[in-house]
């Protein structure tokens, strides 16, 4: 018993470790392609990835030691390990795909504010009816920069309502968007003076504001912004703006007036 105890945590320790660098490297390329910024704020994606690791490393090692017994044939373990290897990949496989469905895929700006959409939040089907070149969501790439267009007329308008008191607003339907072209003189007059903001900030807050400035490396030219927010997080983040409403980075302030 000792004996089988001991070649069991032996073979678990080595799927842990095996375990620890596929997962490891996975996480890493969904740091780096889907939650760079301030996207991993915005939509949890650190919960979602460490839920995902926790799952798969824990899985794997665990039925690992559970099933290995030396005493078992060759054919048998190699059965049972590949049962488990399968299981493994399994998880991880829906691991990464609840992170693609949680991955950022537009900035779309929205009335007064930005709104980060998830490609789960998304009704592709609705897709051909994007503009051109959003017609596809993004999977390594930046989120797209969007607008949303004003209704049609006042039928489109109270079916947009209903639409949006069921918790699908404009900013996540691709048959609204519209180029953030034809959006930039409403984002301008939309966009608030960073100064005022900036006076009225805690220090902590100014002294995070500070340090994303310096990030753009276009501190200089940052002198608007407007709320940033998501399905997740409304009250967290803001979109620094130079003169022509062209957004140069974020910053975790509150953008909303007391």
């Amino acid at each position: 018993m000792k004996a089988r105890l001991r070649a069991a945590a032996k073979a678990a320790l080595i799927h842990l470790a095996f375990s620890v660098v596929l997962v490891g490297s996975v996480t890493a390329v969904l740091f780096h392609f889907w939650f760079r910024g301030p996207y991993l704020d915005l939509f949890d994606g650190l919960r979602i990835i460490l839920i995902a690791i926790l799952v798969d490393i824990v899985c794997g090692p665990l039925i690992t030691a559970v099933v290995y017994n030396p005493a078992k044939s060759r054919r048998e373990l190699t059965l049972d390990l590949t049962l488990v290897v399968m299981i493994q990949l399994a998880a991880l496989a829906y691991g990464i795909h609840v992170a693609a469905m949680s991955r950022p895929v537009a900035l779309v700006f929205e009335v007064d504010r930005f709104v980060a959409v998830a490609a789960g939040q998304v009704n592709e089907t609705a897709l051909p009816e994007a503009p051109e070149g959003a017609r596809t969501l993004p999977l390594i790439d930046e989120p797209k920069l969007l607008g949303t267009r004003e209704p049609k007329d006042n039928a489109e308008m109270f079916k947009s309502i209903d639409r949006s008191l069921a918790g699908e607003e404009p900013s996540v339907r691709p048959d609204w968007w519209q180029t953030y072209a034809d959006s930039r003189l409403t984002v301008k007059k939309r966009m608030k003076k960073l100064a005022d903001l900036e006076a009225r900030l805690p220090d902590d807050a100014r002294a995070a504001l500070a340090k994303a400035l310096a990030e753009t490396r276009q501190p200089a030219a940052v002198r608007y912004y407007l709320p940033l927010t998501s399905q997740k997080k409304l009250n967290d983040w803001i979109v620094l703006l130079d003169a022509d409403a062209q957004p140069l980075g974020f910053a975790p302030v509150s953008g909303w007036d007391d």
